[in-house]
């Protein structure tokens, strides 16, 4: 299930947007202000941030910079959901990496077919980085003495692109505890004693190999 987090001082707004959207299946939490949102995500990372723009203290595009200043949660999509809909406004998001812009008063039914449409992109864009990642994986003779799986070799085509366990699950559609018992699995058979140990393992394996071609 998509966690959803919304970042919005209407109380009312994020009541029904809350209700309707757990309708659709997301698991939903709201928050009242930017600082509590940054607080959140730090403690527990959502899939997609639907935010206002005006905010007493800091606004919507003070949070989208501070998102996209940690590469921790700069992967995050952000949906802005403001009264502000000047032309300006919206070139002024798009800028700071929101990925969509939608204008109170809005269609609920277009706000779900644009989240939708942001996690089938995501989900392509995993797609397609798994096949490079099989093609890189190709060219190093460690898969073979490692004897890994077809398992193992999926979590580790995404821990080689530095995705968190809860991202791996995520894309896999398998539980946290799995993704754990497989990177565990991984650092075992390859005698390494963390993530960047790992990583550094193929990167030099596949740097070598291409040395010899």
């Amino acid at each position: 299930m998509k966690k959803i987090l919304l970042v919005d001082d209407d109380q009312n707004l994020c009541n029904l947007l809350s209700s309707y959207l757990v309708d659709f299946n997301f698991s939903v939490d709201s928050v009242n202000n930017i600082r509590n949102a940054l607080a959140y995500i730090r403690k527990d990372c959502p899939d997609l941030v639907i935010s206002d723009i005006m905010m007493q203290d800091l606004n919507g595009y003070d949070f989208i910079k501070l998102l996209k200043l940690d590469n921790l949660y700069i992967h995050i999509p952000v949906i802005f959901l403001t009264a502000k809909g000047m032309t300006a406004d919206r070139i002024k998001g798009y800028n700071l990496g929101c990925h969509a812009y939608l204008t109170k008063p809005f269609d609920p039914k277009e706000l779900i077919a644009i989240i939708c449409n942001i996690f089938n992109q995501i989900n392509l864009l995993h797609k397609s980085n798994l096949v490079n990642n099989y093609k890189f994986l190709s060219n190093t003779k460690l898969l073979n003495i490692f004897n890994l799986t077809r398992r193992e070799k999926n979590v580790l085509t995404l821990v080689l692109q530095g995705y968190m366990n809860k991202e791996i699950a995520i894309s896999l559609g398998v539980s946290q505890r799995n993704i754990e018992k497989y990177v565990s699995q991984l650092l075992n058979k390859t005698n390494t004693r963390n993530r960047i140990e790992l990583i550094r393992l193929f990167l030099r394996a596949n740097d070598g190999s291409r040395t010899r071609v």
